[in-house]
């Protein structure tokens, strides 16, 4: 098997190096005082300037494959790139939860969908969170998630209790994406958690 890069992971590879060495690593300590100088789930300012540049640059959603035209075998040497610095992933457009919650909507969500929610979280506009983990359950995996989800008309209830939920405490988060069981009576592993 053939593990070097594409020639397009290569060039990938060095204008994001280019820009994480010019833009990102010298910023480091500029990041550390801003997000402990304030209310630390504002968006910062650094962050904001630099997505402008990445989106300049044309280094912006990477990770999904229908925008950048990269594979997962691709974007994966990118995305160790980006995680050299924590909080880097997100001047990309890059980061989680916010990347699932994007390739969710992508493929399954209906155009209303895609325009409220889709849109502005591939502009960098919004955050979203992803509701799994629940307090008494290991939910790390999703066969055991307790929270349900009832069809009732038109609408739906939803009944759990969420632990933690990845990106809710940002204040730009709009969007949550709730993990349930819809048929708690069927085998385990069929059982459907939306």
């Amino acid at each position: 098997m053939n593990f070097d890069y594409s020639t397009k992971t290569e060039e990938l590879q060095n204008r994001l190096a280019a820009f994480m060495d010019e833009y990102v690593c010298p910023n480091e300590k500029a990041y550390a005082e801003e997000i402990n100088s304030g209310d630390r789930w504002k968006p910062l300012r650094l962050i904001e300037d630099l997505k402008e540049k990445a989106k300049a640059e044309n280094l912006w959603n990477l990770f999904l494959p229908e925008i950048s035209g990269l594979s997962n075998v691709q974007y994966a040497p990118l995305a160790e790139m980006m995680g050299r610095v924590y909080w880097s992933a997100e001047v990309f457009n890059c980061s989680a939860p916010d990347t699932g919650n994007m390739e969710v909507l992508w493929k399954y969500g209906s155009e209303e969908q895609k325009e409220k929610w889709l849109k502005p979280l591939l502009g960098g506009e919004i955050r979203s969170c992803f509701a799994m983990t629940e307090p008494d359950v290991a939910c790390s995996d999703a066969t055991n998630i307790r929270a349900s989800i009832v069809k009732d008309g038109d609408d739906y209830i939803l009944n759990g209790r969420k632990w933690w939920s990845t990106g809710a405490g940002d204040a730009r988060c709009k969007l949550a994406i709730f993990m349930g069981k819809t048929d708690a009576e069927k085998p385990k592993h069929l059982q459907v958690c939306v």
